[in-house]
């Protein structure tokens, strides 16, 4: 029995060594370093307690980037959640062609951000495809492209999360779908229940354990947006959220305690919002 144990220790001993090295020191030192005025070129530093995190609430610059994370936040996930379920209640369907609508709502999601990121700059361009559409169209769009406008760049970067978002979100309510019994639906039939009737009553409500998830997650990724920021617009044009100002006070002006400091306090915002969201969810369904 030892020998098993000692063998089942060593050959998790890859993974222990990477959890305890690349996660678990990380992240109580980064929490460590959120309460000291460390930079990266300066080799002595100096304990600070809450001062990071009271000069955060004082900062302008993150409290602009937290307003446009929960304006991202709430602005793009009761978009991204309706289009999902739509689309799902669309490809459950038997239709023709049923895999092919599948897949192609499905493939954005599994395209690298970057990529997405760089075709939509290009869209989005004063000479791009939505742009000159939106002219033909008798819209106005800003001048220099929708992209170096601070009235369009957020919602543009927000309209592409969505596009790419809804297919993955659409495989999961799918997979909801599919585990509602049949005969809850042959017994409404018969007991004369109109469609409407049985996704408000059926539907809906045995979905609600998949929505809340799709919800969490969702909120969880929204809220650390940063990739398809970084790659079009670099945080200009009102664009800054919470994971970017990380960045910039880390990796560009190299005050490790102060981005640490703001990486907690995101940390803390996520979880609060994450558990409201359960408790209204669960307190909705029952």
């Amino acid at each position: 029995m030892k020998r098993q144990i000692l063998a089942g220790n060593f050959l998790a001993s890859p993974w222990i060594v990477t959890f305890l090295a690349f996660w678990l020191f990380p992240l109580f030192y980064s929490f460590f370093l959120g309460f000291t005025d460390f930079r990266l070129m300066r080799p002595d530093y100096n304990w600070v307690g809450w001062e990071n995190y009271i000069n955060l609430f004082r900062d302008k610059a993150f409290i602009e980037a937290l307003i446009n994370t929960f304006i991202f936040v709430i602005g793009t996930i009761p978009f991204t959640t309706v289009i999902a379920l739509i689309l799902a209640l669309l490809v459950e369907k038997k239709i023709p062609g049923q895999a092919l609508f599948r897949s192609g709502y499905f493939v954005p999601s599994i395209t690298s951000m970057v990529v997405i990121a760089l075709v939509f700059t290009n869209l989005y361009s004063r000479d791009g495809y939505l742009f000159l559409l939106a002219k033909m169209l008798g819209m106005h769009p800003p001048e220099n492209g929708f992209l170096l406008s601070s009235k369009t760049a957020l919602l543009s970067i927000m309209a592409m999360d969505i596009w790419m978002s809804v297919g993955y979100y659409m495989l999961i309510f799918l997979a909801g779908l599919k585990a509602i019994p049949e005969e809850l639906y042959e017994a409404a039939s018969v007991a004369g229940a109109s469609g409407r009737q049985k996704f408000l009553h059926i539907t809906l409500p045995l979905l609600n354990p998949v929505t809340v998830f799709v919800i969490v997650i969702n909120s969880i990724k929204s809220f650390q947006v940063f990739t398809e920021i970084y790659v079009m617009t670099k945080g200009k044009y009102g664009t800054s959220s919470a994971v970017y100002f990380i960045y910039e006070s880390g990796l560009n002006r190299f005050e490790f305690g102060y981005a640490s400091a703001a990486a907690y306090l995101l940390f803390v915002i996520i979880a609060i919002f994450s558990i409201l969201q359960l408790g209204l969810m669960q307190r909705k369904h029952y």
